[in-house]
């Protein structure tokens, strides 16, 4: 299984370019392989069918004369419209090479097919008014509506929307993935999203990775229910919500899964129920503890939270948890994983108005604590810069007691000895997979029965 692929933001993406330039391509070579890259996804995706190129002045419109060219010796119908002639060397020899009808943006007429080859990653600005009307007027009447590189009109690094921005069905990415590709909100208006190889290389040490599917390791013969993890969940005011993370955590790996401090009731036979105490965290074979979901802000939640932070044990930190913490207890977080949503994120660090990944990262680097930030485009950040972002996740996710259920992953992945950053990573991809098996109208126990298949595409 191949590693997590790099997410490159603009300056990176010109840098590999500089060095593919270096080490002999030329500018034309790569738009060629751009535009070949593009010409094949849309065959592979529509077919031969009816299309329009909306080409812009720089390299990015460039790659849409080279497609241009492909698709119609393929023997695909397609016509070009511009917001401007060519305004680099690459690009005007790609416009010539392409020796055909170019017709004015304003005056371009629709076809089933659009391809939006405006503006690539180096847009920093609103549209032109009249050129995002032309593109939103194409768009909605095109059967299928396909972007090179980034939709026109969204910041590449941040995944901010300048403006309007039309809803894509397919965006291809050239040469690696980029923020705007993984972060609402122009992730939303991507579509699906498939890399075109142009032959970049992938960068030795990303700081950005996409989220994927994790590779876990099966029990072995030698193993026992300790070795594969002892976790400890401290429950609190509202047991169900606890109850979620243990029996979450069950299905996703741990051995041994004890629920502290729980009123009394029926639970899963292989659950262990223990009193709370202050003895409670001591037992050595404890690999992390999950606190937070259920726990009450009360005086008792606080003390029973105060243990937990003190016991040196890998410590997973969910809903009340983050909020009993405040924005003043930072020393105590090195190395714990929190699991915020945004409205705790704000209360545990503010919002200094940046987007969601700058922001998680500055978090992470003042608390020295792995920072999962919750959300459709879920963020995971490690206090030395790195950072990991996921796919966007099923909507049916928007329900009660599904973080509990992440919360429990990520602690059962922890106990069993996986590093915090990566086994936050990991919880993302079980708890998505999980749900995209659960189907519509799941809620947070069904994220429960299906959390072993999932893991078992892990193994």
């Amino acid at each position: 299984m191949t590693g997590p692929r790099a997410i490159l933001t603009a300056a990176e993406t010109r840098a590999a370019e500089e060095r593919a330039v270096a080490a002999g391509c030329s500018i034309e070579a790569l738009m060629e392989r751009a535009g070949a890259a593009v010409a094949g996804a849309i065959l592979r995706f529509a077919g031969p069918v009816e299309t329009l190129i909306l080409c812009g002045p720089g390299n990015n419109g460039g790659d849409g004369y080279v497609a241009a060219r492909l698709l119609r010796e393929q023997g695909v119908k397609v016509r070009v419209a511009a917001s401007g002639p060519p305004r680099s060397d690459a690009a005007r020899a790609a416009a010539v090479r392409w020796n055909g009808p170019v017709a004015a943006l304003n005056e371009a007429e629709p076809a089933r097919l659009l391809v939006d080859s405006l503006f690539g990653t180096g847009l920093t600005r609103v549209l032109e008014p009249t050129v995002s009307t032309v593109l939103m007027r194409l768009s909605q009447v095109a059967r299928w509506c396909v972007a090179v590189d980034v939709p026109s009109g969204v910041d590449t690094d941040s995944g901010a929307a300048f403006g309007a921005v039309p809803t894509f069905d397919l965006t291809i990415a050239l040469g690696a993935l980029k923020p705007a590709h993984r972060l609402l909100p122009s992730a939303a208006a991507c579509g699906r999203v498939v890399i075109g190889d142009i032959g970049l290389g992938p960068p030795d040490d990303p700081k950005l990775t996409e989220v994927g599917r994790p590779r876990l390791r099966s029990p072995s013969a030698q193993d026992n229910k300790y070795s594969r993890g002892k976790l400890v969940v401290v429950a609190g005011a509202m047991g169900g919500a606890a109850l979620l993370a243990a029996t979450a955590a069950q299905r996703s790996g741990a051995g041994y899964v004890e629920l502290a401090g729980a009123a009394e009731g029926m639970t899963p036979h292989a659950l262990v129920r223990v009193p709370w105490s202050d003895a409670a965290l001591d037992d050595p074979r404890i690999g992390a503890v999950v606190i937070g979901p259920g726990l009450g802000r009360d005086a008792e939640a606080k003390t029973r939270l105060d243990l937990a932070l003190g016991c040196g044990r890998q410590i997973v930190l969910d809903a009340d948890a983050l909020t009993l913490i405040g924005r003043v207890r930072h020393d105590r977080l090195k190395g714990a994983l929190l699991t915020p949503h945004w409205g705790e994120f704000v209360r545990l660090f503010g919002d200094d108005g940046r987007d969601r990944l700058s922001q998680a990262r500055a978090a992470a680097a003042a608390s020295g604590a792995i920072i999962l930030l919750k959300g459709a485009d879920s963020i995971v950040a490690h206090p030395d810069g790195r950072a990991g972002v996921a796919p966007l996740a099923p909507a049916w996710l928007a329900s009660a007691g599904t973080g509990d259920v992440l919360a429990g992953i990520a602690g059962s992945l922890c106990a069993g000895g996986i590093d915090p950053f990566a086994a936050a990573q990991a919880a993302l991809w079980l708890h998505a997979e999980a749900a995209r098996l659960a189907g519509p109208m799941l809620i947070a126990d069904d994220l429960v029965a299906h959390l072993p298949r999932a893991v078992a595409a892990c193994l």
